[in-house]
């Protein structure tokens, strides 16, 4: 389960405005943490806590496929990020670092930026602590909670291997 407030962002937020392109030869999450969103938000790094979760309207992660832009969130301490739609790569690279993505037009519609919601990853339910609404987004199969649950796709691949050698 996770919990958190809610920082909410408008359509066709592009992997530029989530980690500016002139921090791409940066490697080190928590360097990319510290610039995330700046582009767009720029107190978003001030503002943000351990467990806050990012909401936009449609199209969230457009723009240049790179996995800089979900590791930038996730090491920035976002829980999942909640949108009405997501471009498929970011998409996929985010499951692969293991940061959780949600779609839900419904609860975006139905929540505002500072709201506290909680997420039941494994049934999908999207509960705003703040105004009582309730929003049902589609759960991940099996094979993608294990990614997430695993810390991505890296992790889930240690783990197999490990559970061969024994």
């Amino acid at each position: 389960m996770l919990k958190g407030r809610v920082h909410k962002y408008g359509a066709n937020v592009d992997t530029d405005a989530i980690i500016p392109a002139r921090y791409l030869n940066v490697s080190d999450p928590a360097e990319l943490a510290g610039h995330c969103m700046e582009d767009i938000d720029k107190d978003f790094v001030t503002k943000v806590r351990p467990g806050d979760i990012i909401m936009a309207a449609a199209n969230f992660g457009c723009g240049s496929s790179r996995e800089h832009a979900p590791l930038a969130i996730k090491a920035a301490g976002v829980s999942c990020v909640i949108a009405g739609t997501f471009a498929r790569i970011f998409f996929r690279n985010a499951i692969n670092i293991g940061l959780p993505l949600l779609e839900c037009e419904q609860a975006v519609n139905g929540t505002e930026s500072g709201d506290i919601l909680e997420v039941d990853l494994s049934s999908g339910k999207i509960k705003n602590l703040t105004s009582g609404k309730v929003f049902a987004a589609r759960p991940y199969p099996d094979f993608m909670a294990k990614l997430i649950s695993s810390g991505g796709l890296i992790e889930y691949t240690r783990k197999r291997l490990a559970n061969r050698r024994i």
